[in-house]
């Protein structure tokens, strides 16, 4: 057994090297799935009188152009043809296996630390912001799996893996801490349990403010050019509204966790402490979400900026809250 305070600065340092490996590799994913979108062409509608009639018998009728019929997936020559795949979709595949291996990354970072420190590895900021991302990319890379259209959400992956990328550069530079034991006030059971659940559901609230971005833009911009990509904006709102659903109730758990830790910890179930108020000001906006979502007037626009306001919440409490104000939080800062 490893003597209390002792750190494994070996598998700490492979930790690093896991974290920073990651971070290139969500790069490279981001910018293939902006790829996606530089080779989006519009194909412009052929005149009749400029139209070739072609044989009856020859894969087209007599009046028919020779014109894709999906001109987000036209391939000018050499870039796929049509018996290859367009230029598009291996940008995407190759974005969404990266995204992958990127993920398998920061699950080996994230290990390494745990048992670089021997301890669970959520005690700071660093920590905390890298498990709050990997379960982002998880949540988003679950649901790519488990829609049906898959190709027509796949694009949307660009802008998960932005926050993404800001939230871990943040992590890894301004962040950043060796890893260390923690203090005796956070040595409990309950920081497996209460911050795994905040992470989780702080992960999958990103995505669903993602989407209600996107499902915003898309709502009140006209879709032309790179917007034709993104899915519709029925699909991102469903998207959004599933995620919360899922997520809700596992926040909730995270706060009542948080409760029973600190009546233990300091004698009190609530106290109005900083971060205690903000987040309970985020269920409050998340539980007004859902009961938007439900309500004719508020099922569309109105609702998915009550959902941006949730995450823009999550974000608060996360920098503001732990960096800025001062209350029985403060040690979850730097250190």
């Amino acid at each position: 057994m490893p003597a209390v305070g002792m750190v494994n600065t070996t598998l700490a340092m492979y930790s690093d090297y896991a974290f920073h490996s990651a971070v290139a590799v969500y790069l490279f994913a981001m910018l293939l799935h902006l790829g996606e979108y530089a080779r989006t062409r519009t194909v412009r509608e052929v005149p009749a009188a400029a139209r070739v009639p072609v044989a009856v018998g020859a894969g087209s009728t007599a009046s028919d152009p020779a014109v894709p019929t999906d001109p987000g997936f036209a391939a000018p020559p050499g870039s796929g043809g049509p018996a290859g795949r367009p230029w598009r979709e291996r940008f995407g595949r190759m974005a969404v296996s990266l995204t992958i291996f990127g993920a398998l990354l920061q699950v080996a970072s994230v290990a390494l630390r745990g048992l670089a420190a021997h301890r669970w590895p959520w005690g700071n900021m660093y920590e905390f912001i890298s498990a709050a991302c990997l379960m982002g990319v998880l949540t988003w890379l679950v649901v790519l799996w488990r829609s049906p259209g898959a190709a027509r959400l796949r694009p949307i992956g660009a802008f998960v893996l932005l926050p993404v990328e800001v939230l871990l550069f943040l992590a890894g530079t301004s962040l950043y801490v060796k890893a260390a034991p923690v203090m005796p006030a956070l040595q409990s059971y309950w920081l497996i349990i209460h911050v795994t659940a905040i992470s989780v559901a702080s992960g999958l609230f990103m995505v669903s403010g993602v989407a209600s971005v996107l499902f915003l833009v898309r709502r009140y911009r006209r879709p032309t050019g790179w917007l034709t990509m993104l899915p519709t904006a029925d699909a991102l709102d469903r998207a959004a509204y599933r995620i919360t659903v899922f997520a809700f109730p596992l926040y909730t758990f995270a706060v009542m966790c948080g409760a029973i830790w600190a009546e233990a910890a300091w004698g009190r179930y609530w106290g109005w402490d900083p971060k205690e108020t903000v987040a309970f000001v985020v269920w409050v906006i998340y539980a007004c979400y859902l009961h938007a979502r439900s309500t004719a007037g508020w099922r569309s626009g109105m609702a998915a900026w009550v959902s941006v306001l949730g995450f823009a919440a999550v974000l608060f409490n996360l920098f503001f809250v732990n960096l800025v104000t001062t209350g029985l939080h403060s040690y979850a800062g730097l250190g």
